[in-house]
């Protein structure tokens, strides 16, 4: 749940105008932004988009120049609480009898000048958005109000005009902080919503997302079985962590086209909450990835146990063509790599970080589209307190340097961007441009192999884009998939310089102040010989 509260600057033709604007713009845009978001990552960007439009407005129309206007909302989510802020609206929180104002004034501190906003919607170029987030109890009432209710009304006095009236409508508190405000004198324009949390979600986001979390996982299928009428064609997959079975929807008449889909459960001896969460959240996910790079997720008619239902193309894996002898030249890679950083930037702009690409993860169909597979281990901001407990999720090879740093800095874009370019360099080559790295190893990274090593036939400039890629220190990669696409479209017209080796002192800082020391404690041992023989 959304609200917001917007006070258009006074004294201004435009104020009207802008609150108004910013109120509708927030409630229609937020929704539609997508749902993988986190709460103040959706706020922020229809807020700063606001902004941009709110001052374009004031700076184009002489009749509302300077148009402006503070803005308070609150949502609710979950079990938590998120708001966001500018101005000097405000937005309290009464829980237990007690009140507290969560957002701060954006005014001047000099007494005479605490009526003069300095943040407010359209009043500079680049706003700064306050945010805020908290956890809800039963019973807390979340209170946005203007100037002209809260300057008039001392805190004292809220408890008591909020107190839950004979028919429990909140409308009705809102009409009494009003109604007192203006009775105490006020003569701003005087606005307030209320809102009560009524009830809480038991269990926690990432379980509530699937309605399928209460279902019991299907037994192990055989060729022949069926299911909710799917009847099971063959056994795609089995691991201890999932299973995929082809299956073949089961129509009411024979006339009627059957389709071919992927079922994906758990084993039946991976029933524990951690792991129907985390499957819960892999739907979730594949659900909102609509894009061509994706299989798509299927609603099935009925479902009396725990899976889901994908779309299924004819194809096969990167890694199964690689098995089978399959040799790709360089128009081959430069092809699969622009559709893979296509589909990886798909993913990051619904803030998604797969966290393992990797030749069995990439489906090259009969249609001679690339898909990606497999989003059982990707990050979402998904939840409040989503932390990544497992940084080294995937496969070794693929990982990213700064993954093995001691203090395990997690996934991010930029390691999606760099196991994409080791994929292309493995697609190549057949090899790993640091060698391949066990489960468990410790990894070591010193300068990467050429592509052009292994392979004579890889232009250069194609060269030091994969090594570009899969550059060691994330600030010598590309930044987005977005500028790893650019790289690759430009190809020879515009080819990017050949990677720079850094200096010794920089690549070996500890192992050059070792030698440093050995070769000073050598010379004073020489020194302190040639003054004993004299």
């Amino acid at each position: 749940l959304l609200a917001a509260l917007a006070d258009g600057v006074s004294g201004n033709a435009g104020g009207r105008e802008a609150a108004e604007y910013s109120v509708r713009g927030l409630l229609s845009d937020y929704y539609a932004t997508p749902d993988t978001w986190s709460v103040s990552q959706a706020l922020d960007k229809v807020l700063q988009a606001t902004n941009k439009w709110v001052q374009h407005q004031g700076n184009q129309r002489a009749e509302v120049a300077g148009m402006a206007t503070t803005l308070t909302s609150v949502v609710l989510r979950g079990k938590f609480y998120y708001f966001a802020h500018v101005g000097d609206s405000r937005l309290y929180l009464l829980r237990d009898g007690r009140l507290n104002c969560l957002t701060t004034d954006h005014v001047w501190d000099r007494p005479e000048m605490q009526h003069v906003l300095t943040r407010a919607i359209g009043l500079d170029r680049h706003v700064v958005i306050d945010h805020g987030m908290g956890e809800m109890q039963l019973g807390d009432l979340f209170i946005l109000a203007s100037d002209g209710v809260w300057a008039y009304l001392p805190q004292s006095e809220w408890p008591r005009l909020l107190q839950a009236d004979a028919l429990n409508e909140e409308q009705n508190l809102a009409d009494n902080l009003v109604q007192a405000a203006l009775a105490n004198g006020g003569q701003d324009n005087a606005s307030a919503c209320v809102l009560r949390v009524t009830s809480l979600p038991q269990e926690n986001l990432r379980d509530a997302l699937s309605s399928s979390r209460s279902l019991p996982l299907p037994p192990r299928l055989k060729v022949g079985q069926n299911i909710d009428g799917y009847q099971i064609d063959a056994i795609l997959h089995q691991s201890n962590s999932s299973l995929l079975y082809l299956v073949t929807e089961i129509t009411p008449s024979a006339s009627e086209h059957s389709r071919k889909l992927v079922l994906k459960t758990l084993p039946p001896e991976k029933n524990g909450p951690h792991e129907r969460s985390a499957f819960a959240h892999e739907e979730w996910l594949a659900k909102r990835v609509v894009a061509r790079f994706f299989p798509q997720v299927i609603q099935p008619t009925q479902k009396n146990f725990l899976y889901y239902l994908s779309t299924w193309h004819a194809g096969r894996d990167l890694q199964q063509m690689l098995d089978e002898g399959h040799h790709f030249t360089v128009p081959d890679i430069i092809k699969l790599g622009s559709n893979l950083v296509r589909a990886i930037g798909a993913l990051h702009r619904r803030n998604i970080v797969h966290r393992d690409i990797k030749p069995a993860n990439l489906h090259l169909g009969n249609d001679e589209e690339l898909r990606v597979l497999d989003l059982g281990v990707a990050r979402s901001g998904l939840e409040a307190n989503d932390q990544d407990d497992a940084p080294q999720a995937g496969t070794p090879s693929f990982l990213a340097p700064e993954q093995f740093a001691p203090h395990h800095q997690g996934a991010s874009r930029q390691t999606d961007v760099y196991a994409a370019g080791v994929t292309l360099f493995y697609l190549l080559t057949r090899k790993y441009p640091y060698g391949e790295i066990e489960p468990f190893q410790q990894a070591r990274f010193g300068e990467p192999q050429r592509p052009g090593r292994y392979r004579p036939d890889v232009p250069q400039w194609l060269e030091n884009v994969i090594l570009k890629a899969v550059a060691r220190e994330p600030s010598q990669r590309f930044e987005t998939a977005e500028e790893f696409l650019l790289a690759l479209e430009r190809g020879a017209a515009y080819p990017l310089a050949p990677p720079v080796t850094p200096a010794l002192l920089q690549r070996d800082p500890v192992g050059v102040w070792r030698a440093v020391a050995l070769i000073a404690v050598i010379v004073n041992i020489l020194l302190l010989y040639l003054l004993v023989v004299r």
